[in-house]
């Protein structure tokens, strides 16, 4: 005996079979119950006329001598489908019990039609205000996520373009559309001809990041999730636009930053055949943050460098300076600061040797205005004062110093070496947080050679802590933005801890100097009232060179040297060693003294302006060379120099 595979099916009724088939028609969507319903209209049209023809005069309007053709009786229910009015003048009751039924049909569908429509323009919208519509632009920014840190690169960005008639910036985020939208209403000012288009998807999602047109862009950066490891996203992101079946054969331009600096191999394997820059938040922000406890406003400088609201680096073809040294460059341009030149092969010299020959296919790079401002003066003979050019001076024998941290995050590791690379042998660094960081110190602390390290638990926001520590004892003070806090609860406990400190340093007769990190950088203007040396805002200056590296790839490796402990650095150093105060001099006679040092001079820091926001607490980056300043004592001249 044998079974049938085929299992038996249950006999279907016709009106089951009609259900079925209604249902899959009404489930295609707004079009195709328009379609229904027009159709439906037209078969009602086509048989009331075809009716009233055919019924002659019983069904002809009173007074008619003949039957109405089929076009005119079409046209009359046609009528009297779209408007149900038509009806109240019609005379003849036959005329007037067609059109009856014609209206009836017609007033069922014409408001079933507009309910449908309706409730397909709300779908459409409701699509819409998701932000799932595919964007079609060319030649825009793509920032693929969300952090506090897209509000200052769409400020940068749109900077960058005031000069621009269509300047098209698009967000792509994890977030809801309307939501984004009313943050950036909220936290920037719109400049210029610039668009921000804000679209949601996820931007790890190889399909959702085909919503912001990835292949036309110009240029994507890539936000960092705040998750607890943000590298993976980015480098999902990364993955999903290099390699995507649908990329373009030209390289992609792609900006982001990592936590992990052993993710930095990763990111370096991606770039064979893109250009993808990353920015290493903790080194960047620790490496500043060592250098800043050391050189009051170094932090200002730098922002200048990154913003765009003022001077930034720029390129010029030096080729027609040709066989003349680098040292003779640095006069030759009157509304710029030379820093640097750049190679044909790519490579950088950061204040190279004053007598480095330029070849042809070089380039010099520095601060200016904009790129057509880097231009040579074409001036033979410069006028520069030897009467106030002071001797060299030999270097004074450093003393140990001591440097207090306070607070514990990331970045000490790295911070502690680069401190250990610019203190003398003999210094002291002890850290006080009120996390349980033993551990981890006691293993960053192992190949210190010129300082010793203490690890003390405490919380250093209580003034019995810092009473304790004598921090008048101290030659800098650092205070740190604790690990694992929210960004506004960590810049709160900075802010109790600072104010502690000034007390504190206003009883001193001989103050230390204090840096402090920030986060959010709306919280700077709170915290000055402590009268801190410096802060450093670190998403705010991490936002400011990603802003910068999107628009010139070329900058990336100017970054890098400038942050590179090795080589040539930025310092801040007293005016009275390079010239007389208390006259007026011109910039060219101090980038002439600098010169005789091996040193780039770029920009001064006025001591009385130091107070002042809107002076740029008073640095001056790349100041016209022959306007005259007459300096103080306490001035300082900010030049690229070998550590």
């Amino acid at each position: 005996m044998t079974t049938s595979d085929k299992s038996p099916q249950a006999p279907t009724s016709l009106g089951a079979r009609l259900k079925y088939r209604f249902d899959n028609f009404m489930s295609r969507g707004t079009l195709a119950l328009v379609s229904g319903l027009g159709l439906l209209s037209l078969v009602i049209i086509f048989l009331a006329g075809v009716v009233i023809s055919l019924g002659g005069l019983i069904l002809a309007p009173a007074g008619s001598t003949q039957g109405l053709s089929f076009g005119e009786a079409a046209w009359e229910s046609l009528m009297r489908t779209l408007d149900a009015g038509t009806m109240g003048a019609d005379e003849g009751w036959g005329f007037r019990f067609a059109m009856l039924v014609v209206t009836i049909g017609g007033v069922l569908i014409v408001s079933t039609l507009i309910g449908v429509l309706t409730a397909g323009v709300e779908s459409k919208l409701e699509q819409l205000r998701k932000g799932r519509s595919h964007v079609l632009e060319s030649g825009h920014t793509l920032i693929l996520g969300w952090s506090t840190q897209v509000f200052t690169i769409l400020s940068e960005l749109m900077e960058a373009n005031l000069n621009q008639k269509k300047a098209r910036i698009v967000i792509l985020a994890d977030r809801d559309k309307i939501e984004m939208e009313e943050e950036i209403k909220d936290r920037v000012t719109i400049r210029g001809y610039t668009r921000v288009i804000c679209r949601s998807g996820l931007p790890i999602d190889l399909g959702d990041i085909e919503i912001g047109s990835p292949h036309t862009a110009r240029s994507i950066i890539i936000l960092p999730p705040e998750s607890s490891d943000p590298d993976s996203h980015v480098i999902k992101s990364v993955l999903a636009i290099t390699n995507n079946p649908k990329r373009h054969p030209q390289p992609y331009h792609i900006v982001t930053q990592v936590h992990n600096p052993d993710n930095m191999e990763v990111i370096k394997l991606l770039s064979g055949r893109d250009h993808v820059q990353a920015v290493q938040t903790g080194d960047l922000i620790a490496r500043l943050t060592a250098q800043t406890s050391r050189q009051s406003g170094l932090s200002v400088v730098y922002t200048e460098l990154l913003n765009f609201g003022g001077d930034e680096i720029y390129f010029y073809d030096a080729s027609a300076l040709a066989g003349k040294t680098y040292g003779e460059t640095l006069l030759a341009f009157e509304d710029s600061a030379v820093m640097g030149l750049l190679r044909p092969d790519g490579s950088t010299l950061l204040n190279p040797a004053m007598d480095s020959l330029i070849q042809t296919g070089d380039q010099v790079f520095g601060l200016s205005q904009d790129d057509d401002t880097l231009r040579s003066s074409g001036l033979t003979a410069y006028p520069v004062d030897e009467s106030l050019l002071q001797p060299s001076r030999p270097a004074s024998q450093p003393i140990p110093e001591r440097t207090l941290i306070l607070g514990w995050n990331e970045c000490v590791s790295t911070m502690l070496r680069e401190l250990d690379h610019y203190v003398p042998a003999g210094s002291r660094v002890d850290l006080v947080t009120s996390l349980d960081a033993r551990l981890a110190f006691e293993t960053c602390c192992q190949n210190l050679k010129n300082q010793k390290a203490s690890f003390f638990q405490a919380d250093p926001t209580h003034r019995k802590v810092l009473n304790e520590l004598n921090v008048a004892e101290y030659d800098h003070v650092i205070v740190l933005s604790e690990a694992g806090l929210d960004v506004q609860e960590a810049d709160a406990r900075t802010l109790v801890t600072l104010l502690h400190l000034r007390d504190l340093a206003e009883r001193d007769a001989t103050p230390f100097s204090i840096v402090s990190e920030m986060l959010d950088l709306r919280n700077r203007q709170l915290a000055e009232v402590t009268h801190v040396d410096d802060f450093i805002i670190s998403e705010h200056l991490v936002s400011l060179m990603m802003s910068q590296l999107s628009e010139n790839p070329k900058l990336h490796t100017i970054f890098t040297d400038i942050f590179d402990p090795d080589g040539s650095e930025i310092y801040l150093k007293p005016v009275g060693n390079y010239v007389r105060s208390g006259v007026p001099v011109n910039f060219y006679t101090l980038v002439e003294a600098a010169r005789r040092r091996n040193e780039t001079a770029i920009g001064y820091r006025l001591a009385h302006q130091s107070g002042d926001p809107a002076a740029s607490y008073g640095v001056h980056t790349n100041p016209k060379k022959s306007s005259l300043v007459t300096f103080s004592p306490e001035d300082k001249l900010i030049v690229l120099a070998e550590s």
